[in-house]
């Protein structure tokens, strides 16, 4: 258990009991199992979808990344044009001129 011998667990309950006493004590620890016990409970479901999403669909050979093209286009081989410059924004003022 984390390498927690039985005297380290027993420090630790007396100095929370010293702490937080003996009416907080079970409240505490209550809240803490709920916590711990919700935490199992998403890392099973999270641990389950991901097994879901690495099985192969039944049926159907798995997918592979996509291989590259063999040839290029004619299209795809010219040049790219240069793209305008962005219009001005319909708000904008334009600047003023300085002055020096």
């Amino acid at each position: 258990m984390f390498g927690i011998g039985m005297s380290e667990l027993l420090v630790i309950l007396v100095v929370a009991l010293i702490i937080f006493g003996p009416t907080r004590l079970p409240e505490l620890a209550r809240s803490l199992g709920k916590a711990m016990a919700e935490f199992r409970r998403a890392s099973t479901d999270l641990r389950s979808t991901f097994d879901e999403a690495m099985r192969e669909p039944s049926g159907r050979p798995a997918e592979t990344a996509p291989q590259a093209p063999t040839q290029l286009s004619a299209a795809s081989q010219a040049p790219a044009e240069p793209t305008a410059a962005p219009a001005a924004h319909a708000d904008a003022r334009p600047a003023e001129p300085r002055s020096s």
